[in-house]
């Protein structure tokens, strides 16, 4: 698959100025961006409900496992894929294959959903086209196009990532703010680490080996009572 520029848009680019970039995407991928990441706990609340996730400690060997060998990872990938797209049609490719590597039905819908809520967003504030696209190929392709950094965009996706399902662990299981914020904060450098270990990777790279989440994230589709959509 051929990879190169980004895809011309009306987005208007930023200043190449590393603070203004940072500033951009904290923005971006803050809990307050309104892509409704708060409403999805990907397939975790199956884990607390049936016992396997009940610590701080339990929480981040899941998340680690799923940054490092999961759908984490398979983010990134996709991400960075979006981000060199050099055509519409290459970028349809990354986004039929970012469906194809969901592990059920609630995946597609929360990569789709909140990738939709995200483009929107980003087209009303900053210019461009309104695409539907999965979540880390609409942050992949915003990126590209308003030329911000792909390698601190991978890493920052991760970090909101593994914030999320943090926060969504804090309300579910329940944890304490200050536990929350130590498996996050034990969690930083296998999000910078996971993020290095994507660069220079293709489409052929993508895999899952975090099989405990993905069978959670399909039994939450049958899952009685819950409070999450994923």
């Amino acid at each position: 698959m051929v990879m190169a520029a980004p895809i011309a848009t009306n987005m208007s680019p930023l200043h190449m100025n590393t603070e203004y970039n940072i500033l951009t995407l904290a923005q971006w991928l803050s809990p307050s961006f309104p892509v409704g990441a708060f409403a999805y706990s990907h397939g975790l609340e199956t884990a607390i409900q049936n016992g396997t996730i009940a610590s701080a400690d339990d929480l981040k060997d899941w998340l680690s496992d799923v940054l490092e060998h999961g759908s984490g990872r398979n983010d990134c990938i996709l991400l960075r894929a979006a981000y060199f797209c050099d055509s519409p049609a290459t970028l349809e490719e990354v986004n039929l294959t970012a469906i194809a590597v969901s592990a059920s039905s609630e995946r597609i819908l929360e990569t789709e959903l909140q990738g939709t809520a995200f483009s929107q967003t980003t087209a009303a504030i900053w210019g461009g086209d309104a695409t539907t696209l999965c979540y880390p190929v609409a942050v992949g392709n915003a990126a590209a196009q308003m030329a911000l950094n792909a390698d601190l965009t991978a890493t920052l996706y991760l970090h909101a990532f593994a914030s999320n399902l943090v926060s969504a662990a804090v309300r579910a299981v329940p944890l304490g703010q200050t536990d929350g914020q130590r498996a996050l904060a034990a969690l930083i450098p296998m999000c910078d680490q996971t993020a290095k270990d994507t660069i220079g990777t293709t489409l052929d790279d993508l895999s899952s080996t975090a099989f405990l989440s993905d069978i959670a994230a399909m039994q939450h589709e049958t899952l009685q009572p819950r409070i999450f959509r994923s």
